[in-house]
């Protein structure tokens, strides 16, 4: 049996997890109204597209979602602080920006946040500039998927748009422009000198864009959050890893 897309049997293992009660309570004070959204996120019902605001550090914010499994997703980041950032976190690298839920995310934190944004789908994009028009200017996107190497890729998504990666079984597929992840993350770095937080969700190259952060590089980084479970730390000689459930989140070490 399934209820907004998750078996019941993952909802009750879920009910023993401390982030899940982490989530619950911040449910009241982020959500304007939260009754509603206790409602849409515990049964999957509610008419879409709708809209939700979300108190944060700058103020009330609204994110245009387009179905249940975007209030997921806000929930996770915003509530279970997949993602967690803070007012002294400036420069962000998003990849697998979807529809700009991560971005308001951390945009919202502080601000002097600007955040490079990665994303290939253009349904996605759409949504995602109508989703960030408030931070017009603290952000740039490029509209292409994250890879170990540049070039053209079979991006796979499905219709929800909250699922897609290269060479992803989805069901859908069409051809997108690449970018290679290091030389992506050494040009920010020649710009800034640092990077306070990277996001990685890009299904299923998670792991491969990882090994691709050499040493020198990693260790410019203060923060990784990764989409994906490890058996072991990647970056052990520069960041301390904290499994959060699906997450990854990497510290650097004496930061």
């Amino acid at each position: 049996m399934q209820v907004a897309g998750r078996s019941i049997g993952k909802i009750a293992g879920s009910v023993l997890q401390r982030r899940h009660y982490v989530a619950a309570r911040n449910m009241v004070k982020v959500y304007e109204h939260p009754v509603d959204i206790f409602r849409r996120y515990l049964t999957g019902a509610g008419e879409y597209p709708t809209t939700v605001r979300l108190r944060t550090p700058l103020g009330w914010v609204s994110l245009r979602l387009y179905t249940a499994h975007d209030l997921l997703t806000v929930n996770e980041i915003f509530c279970r602080s997949d993602y967690q950032a803070g007012p002294d976190d400036r420069v962000i690298v998003d990849f697998g920006s979807n529809i700009g839920i991560s971005a308001t995310y951390f945009l919202s934190r502080n601000p002097d946040a600007f955040v490079y944004l990665f994303e290939p789908l253009p349904r996605n994009i759409s949504r995602l500039h109508d989703n960030l028009r408030p931070f017009e200017g603290r952000y740039a996107l490029q509209e292409v998927a994250v890879s170990t190497s540049a070039g053209e890729v079979e991006f796979g998504w499905e219709e929800t748009g909250r699922y897609g990666g290269v060479d992803a079984a989805f069901g859908n597929t069409l051809t997108v422009k690449s970018v290679d992840s290091q030389q992506v993350l050494r040009d920010i770095v020649e710009k800034h000198g640092h990077i306070d937080i990277l996001k990685i969700d890009i299904e299923g190259l998670e792991s491969a864009v990882i090994d691709h952060i050499p040493v020198d590089l990693a260790g410019k980084i203060k923060k990784l959050y990764v989409e994906y479970v490890f058996d072991q730390n990647p970056l052990a000689k520069t960041h301390t890893l904290l499994q959060y459930g699906d997450i990854a989140q990497f510290t650097l070490i004496g930061n």
